[in-house]
């Protein structure tokens, strides 16, 4: 100023730079911020954004408030996790990690959050400093350093918002909603992905849409089961609401029932909504509100929401998630006008071919084009070629066939091919997998038919296999066989084969070769999926499901020379089988069905309900008789059938789901509720499961039997209770009505002895099997004298001159040695808990004799 003469007396001083406090006090200002990431990953999983949305009012009705949010930088691929509360993050994180390397054969380098106490805890930083995941934390208050997942937060947040407003659904369904958005976005080009889907870029395959259908409208269900009547309505009204993941079909909700259903005939009205009600809408649930919050330090305060008025539904910030790292489209944000077009508008008046009107037959999931249903349709996709050329490469490697003319009158069996995708829990691709087949339903009966199977070990038998590992010390591996075809043996001579469809070598057939080359093993007598080979500590112990091996030993070197030899998929330590979880440490193993507890409460809407301390009331008696009013079978059959896989690692489960089973045919509503009692005794114990402790030394059989006498209100006929350890490590446990009445208590625990001396003798030979050597007799302990002298004495013709004479099966075992019979005091009598409902004492004491114990206490000591 002084120098333009705008002021006088003004000296002329230089240009001085220096800061003035009170100037930054005053007008200190933030940085600006990039319109656009300065770098974009070029690869999968090099960076993932993560963010964690909450609290959310109200709860979904399996009791969630959060979702968790992963972004794939490269892709812009999402996961999503729903979450009851901020602690389960990592778990989830570990899960979704885990699905997403096996997807995309990389590993995660580098992992972006802001600093809430769920992502900065030391067991979590000491994951990833474990796994060499890179760690990116945002800057106090800056939400802008994270804007990739911060700006899909908010555009899914809308987008549910706009799909419960337009279809007038509560507020409880936002986690439907933002599951179905994702789904949806992940199959939506945009601009930052060059024009391809974040699902083709992530999977390297085009997304199918055509099942796509509007959320939240009126879908009429099918309605099949065992109890629909000729009259019954074919047809049930529910809502759509959403995808299930790792399947082909639909989420329907039944307002009746409250539940959510799983089905593919679904016939949709995408104009419908459903009619409420006033006594729904005034709940309260129809608020759907969301607190963001912005994070200063880990661990610090949520900042309480500030006062709003909510519409039905409504989403409400406390601090607005604002600019972003990257580009945001104006036609996104919440203050842009939105614009509506419909599909008249986008398609004009008339359809363009090969896309049906809404009131033509539907085209169901089982169309999707994850998996062809034929060769055709296979080849023009790179991922089934490759899947088809691995399975041959593993068939011709092995040895499986070779070419040649069949004998005159020989019809070659024709091949086809079976594509399948393999999913994780959130419905993400993992593996292509392509199986070449014979058409056996060709064959003709006493000419070229044969009986063929899949090679599963029973359940019984792979605990018998991890509780010997356990006590030996032994660790355990998992394997992925490349071609369960080439690694079958065939019985039946020569069988003739057509060539494959896309492998044919002209003017020859295919013959499977009868002598396959063997490499060493030898399948058990008593188990015929299962296979050992060596001796003594270098003895190597497989059980087969199918396509997949459990494998142990003693010997590391025979292990890993196994694993070469099978050109196969090597997992690592075995971690889950057949739906069991497995956990290795050095204490032992344990096996739990944690998640599969959960998805059962979830399913019958009892997940976070009061848990009870016992599963059943004493002295419960339950008839088929009853006068209390009937209740849907089919819901009670379903709850019941999952109870009852659940029984796999719950031995505390098994009378109790035992007696509430003999009566699925036509329950009532103390049924019900005895099984809405169990439900509650799991919702209390679900991550409960079997602990196999390592033991010095040899280790033997232990079994116990024991019977009520006549419990059953309707047919008068008792309950058997079997239970067998190894080293004291429970492996086999069975609760069972008796076949026929029994005169005595006696009579009951005689015939209780002789069903567990079968099983006792069963285990024995598999156990000697398995060592290759054999062992000791079968020590049986049981509370009833009377039964013990009737087993070792035959002269008490009075007393057993009408029993079956199968049941006399354990005076046999007794006298050439193979069983001993102990007697036991009545309140050492373990088997006891498998035969009634017992008190909560001494259920309790039983429990923690059984050897169950809850896991996630177990892993972290």
């Amino acid at each position: 100023m002084g120098r333009d003469g705008v002021v006088r007396g003004l000296p002329m001083l230089s240009q001085v730079e220096q800061l003035c406090d009170a100037c930054l006090a005053g007008k200190h200002r933030r940085a600006p911020f990039p319109n656009q990431a300065l770098r974009r990953s070029v690869n999968p999983l090099e960076l993932l954004h993560g963010d964690l949305c909450g609290p959310i009012t109200p709860a979904t009705p399996s009791g969630n408030r959060y979702f968790l949010l992963l972004v794939d930088d490269y892709s812009r691929f999402m996961w999503v996790a729903l979450l009851g509360s901020k602690d389960l993050a990592q778990d989830a994180i570990k899960r979704i990690q885990a699905a997403a390397e096996r997807t995309s054969e990389r590993k995660l380098l580098a992992l972006r959050t802001d600093r809430e106490g769920e992502f900065t805890s030391t067991q979590f930083t000491e994951y990833c400093a474990e796994l060499g995941v890179g760690r990116q934390l945002t800057a106090p208050y800056t939400l802008q350093q994270n804007g990739v997942v911060e700006r899909r937060n908010q555009t899914l947040v809308g987008m549910a918002r706009c799909m419960l407003k337009a279809k007038g659904l509560p507020g409880m369904f936002w986690g439907e909603a933002i599951t179905t958005t994702v789904y949806i976005s992940n199959r939506t080009s945009t601009k930052g992905t060059g024009g391809k889907t974040p699902y083709e870029l992530w999977t390297r395959t085009t997304p199918a849409v055509h099942h796509l259908r509007t959320f939240g409208c009126v879908a009429h269900v099918k309605n099949i089961g065992p109890n629909v009547k000729k009259l019954d309505d074919r047809s049930k009204s529910m809502i759509f609401v959403g995808y299930e993941p790792g399947s082909k079909a639909y989420r329907v909700y039944d307002p009746a029932s409250r539940r959510v259903h799983i089905s593919r005939d679904v016939i949709f009205d995408e104009e419908a909504r459903w009619e409420w009600g006033a006594d729904a809408m005034a709940s309260g649930d129809d608020e759907f509100t969301i607190q963001f919050t912005t994070v200063a330090h880990p661990g610090s305060p949520t900042p309480a929401p500030s006062p709003h008025t909510t519409l039905s539904p409504t989403i409400t910030f406390a601090t607005p998630p604002s600019g972003a790292s990257e580009a945001l489209d104006a036609e996104h944000d919440d203050d842009a006008p939105l614009r509506y077009r419909t599909i008249d508008n986008i398609l004009g008046p008339t359809m363009p071919p090969g896309m049906a009107h809404r009131d033509q037959d539907e085209d169901l999931l089982l169309a999707s084009g994850d998996e062809p249903a034929t060769f055709e349709q296979a080849q023009v996709h790179e991922c089934w070629r490759k899947a088809m050329l691995n399975e041959m490469t593993s068939i011709e490697a092995n040895g499986t066939w070779e070419l040649g003319d069949p004998p005159p009158r020989q019809r070659p069996i024709g091949l086809k091919w079976v594509f399948k995708t393999k999913k994780d829990a959130t419905g993400i691709i993992t593996k292509h997998k392509a199986r070449l087949v014979a058409k056996g339903y060709v064959q003709r009966h006493m000419i070229d038919y044969d009986e063929v199977f899949a090679p599963v070990a029973r359940l019984e038998s792979v605990r018998l296999l991890l509780a010997l590992a356990a006590s030996e010390g032994w660790p355990v591996h998992h394997m992925d066989v490349k071609s369960a075809l080439a690694s079958s043996t065939a019985s039946c001579g020569e069988v003739y084969v057509a060539q494959p469809p896309g492998f044919v070598v002209a003017g020859k057939e295919q013959k499977l070769d009868a002598s396959l080359a063997s490499l060493g093993f030898q399948r058990n007598a008593s188990e015929n999926a299962v296979y050992t080979r060596g001796k003594g500590a270098h003895r190597l112990i497989v059980g087969v499901g199918v396509d997949d091996l459990v494998i142990t030993g003693g010997d590391i070197t025979e292990l890993k020379q196994f694993k070469e030899e099978m050109k196969s998929t090597d997992l690592g330590l075995l971690h889950y089988y057949l739906g069991l979880q497995v956990n290795q440490t050095a204490t032992g193993i344990t096996i739990s069905q944690g998640a599969y507890a959960t998805k059962i409460l979830e399913a019958a809407g009892l997940a976070g309900c009061n848990a009870s301390a016992t599963p059943m009331e004493t002295r419960l008696k339950l008839s088929k008789l009853s006068t209390e009013p009937a209740v849907d079978a089919t819901e009670y059959q379903r709850i019941v059938g999952a109870l009852r896989y659940l029984l796999n690692t719950r031995p505390d489960l098994a009378f109790e789901v035992g007696y509430v089973s003999r009566f699925v045919e036509k329950p009532a509503a103390e049924l019900l509720a005895a099984v809405k009692r169990i439900l509650r005794y799991v919702a209390g114990t679900v991550n409960f499961g079997c602990h196999y402790r390592r033991k010095e030394g040899e280790v033997a059989l232990l079994g116990y039997s024991d019977s009520d006498h006549g419990a059953d209100v309707d047919g008068r006929k008792s309950t058997s209770g079997v239970l067998f350890f190894l080293g004291g490590n429970i492996i086999t446990w069975q609760s069972q009505k008796q076949k026929v009445v029994a005169l005595s208590s006696c009579e009951a625990e005689y015939i209780a002895a002789a069903t567990a001396s079968c099983q006792g003798m069963q285990l024995a030979r598999l156990l000697a099997e398995l060592r290759g050597r054999e062992t000791s007799a079968v020590k049986l302990n049981i509370d009833n004298q009377s039964a013990i002298q009737l087993s070792k004495n035959p002269v008490f013709h009075d007393r057993s001159k009408h029993i079956d004479v199968k049941f006399h099966y354990i005076r046999e075992c007794i006298e050439e040695g193979r069983v001993d019979v102990e007697p036991i005091d009545t309140k050492l009598q373990l088997a006891d808990i498998l035969t009634k409902a017992l008190g909560r004492d001494q259920f309790l004491q039983l429990r923690s004799k059984l050897g169950l114990v809850d896991i996630k206490q177990t892993c972290v000591a």
